[in-house]
């Protein structure tokens, strides 16, 4: 296997503890980041005079054809590699010769993959933010667009009459807070570890500001233990993923439900369903089942990540290579159940009429029954028992509240009169006192 270290060892390492070791297959992905790294810690090699001009010129058109090379296919990241970081750095002494030796001067392989991690984990931050976005515009454009009355639930009981609309916008308002949630994480983390070296920082004389600068961090990190061995920035954005999962779970839960025969509130597209291999009637929500399934995965992943954090010393362990398999399995998953979730319910159909029946049947008119006594000086408490007797009473006949006889509400108060018809009506009760319902919000 080809290493950035050897000297200190007289014989080798056994075949299967040297893949045991190696990383490359999972930390390939690092590469723009690790490119971006070296070329700022070559430009200010050069500022402090660690390289001269014509060194750092030919280091930075030497990494930057390395990166080429791999976005164009040309190179690919493949090989008896211990990890990117020597992947990227033999294959620039390769290309440049004895001058590429100089390239780790005043740098250490633990500040390198910190400053990796950071970049990606920032860089990803953002695209997990844009893919929120998409998601809460098609919450809120769906509801805009189907704005219909439906039932609130509690307990999956029917409680009260809301809109399709303010229904979505709740999750929308979840996805919200998730947003802000990946923002204020990729800003803590924005700290430039290079400089920390193993630990220790350097006897070299650098100037952290000038990668700080270079890489777009707000400032160099304060301790250099902390700087190597710090993976909360993961932990946390993590714990943002698995929060996002838990909400595109319980959304997931209702869009199962509401297409069930049981309900027939939407219809989920064919393009994320699918069949029975024996029930020729059957169409499936596989595609908000495995969102549901997979915030599982992401929920370990986070767990895996503490569990390997617990119980380490500062600084950097060897444990602490577990961090990017869990790190990016999670940012993955997150990101693919973003964008199903998206389409999902860009084209849903919704069922107004369906949404509409369920309403009927299920008193949800009753809490403003309530009101109305209250508004003619019933006690709150002497109203409810008096509705909770009309509902009996509604059961018993298999009628619905306002299907009754203004005969029949006054055997149960003598303050029930004409105007509690205008009352009890569904629309008007959205529009009456809970406009923000009609508005999807």
């Amino acid at each position: 296997m080809m290493k950035l270290w050897g000297g200190r060892f007289s014989s080798k390492a056994d075949e299967i503890m040297e893949k045991f070791n190696s990383s490359l297959p999972v930390d390939y992905r690092l590469y723009r980041e690790d490119i971006a790294g070296s070329i700022a810690h070559v430009t200010m090699q050069v500022h402090s005079d660690l390289l001269s001009p014509e060194e750092g010129e030919l280091l930075v058109n030497g990494l930057q054809s390395i990166l080429a090379d791999i976005e164009s296919g040309e190179l690919q990241i493949e090989g008896n590699y211990e990890d990117i970081h020597s992947f990227i750095e033999m294959n620039l002494t390769e290309r440049v010769g004895e001058t590429g030796k100089k390239l780790h001067t005043a740098r250490s392989r633990n500040d390198q993959v910190a400053v990796d991690m950071r970049q990606y984990a920032r860089n990803q931050a953002s695209v997990v933010m844009d893919a929120l976005q998409v998601l809460i515009d098609s919450l809120e454009a769906k509801g805009k667009a189907n704005n219909v009355i439906m039932p609130g639930y509690t307990h999956l009981q029917r409680a009260q009459v809301v809109t399709f609309g303010h229904h979505l916008g709740a999750y929308a308002q979840m996805f919200k807070r998730d947003k802000k949630r990946v923002q204020n994480a990729a800003e803590l983390l924005n700290e430039n570890p290079l400089g920390c070296g193993a630990l220790a920082g350097t006897t070299h004389d650098i100037d952290r500001q000038v990668t700080t600068a270079l890489l777009g961090f707000d400032k160099p990190v304060d301790n250099f233990l902390d700087g190597v061995s710090d993976r909360d920035y993961l932990v946390e954005l993590m714990s943002d993923f698995s929060l996002i999962m838990m909400h595109m779970s319980r959304l997931s839960e209702e869009l199962i439900l509401w297409s069930s025969q049981e309900f027939r509130f939407i219809t989920i597209s064919d393009a994320y369903s699918t069949g029975s291999s024996i029930m020729p009637q059957k169409k499936n929500p596989d595609a908000a089942e495995l969102i549901r399934g997979k915030t599982g995965r992401v929920y370990g992943s986070l767990f895996a990540l503490l569990t390997t954090l617990k119980g380490l010393p500062l600084t950097y362990n060897k444990d602490m290579q577990e961090d990017k398999e869990q790190f990016f399995d999670a940012l993955d998953t997150v990101l693919d159940c973003l964008e199903i979730m998206s389409k999902m319910i860009d084209t849903l159909q919704v069922h107004a009429e369906q949404m509409k029946a369920a309403i009927k049947g299920g008193f949800l008119n009753a809490t403003e029954v309530a009101d109305y006594l209250v508004a003619k000086g019933t006690p709150f408490r002497d109203a409810h028992e008096t509705v909770g007797k009309i509902i009996i009473y509604c059961e018993q006949e298999n009628k619905a509240i306002e299907d009754l006889t203004v005969g029949e509400l006054k055997k149960f108060s003598d303050h029930i009169e004409d105007d509690i018809y205008e009352y009890i009506d569904y629309e008007s009760i959205i529009t009456k006192g809970n406009k923000g319902l009609m508005k999807g919000q």
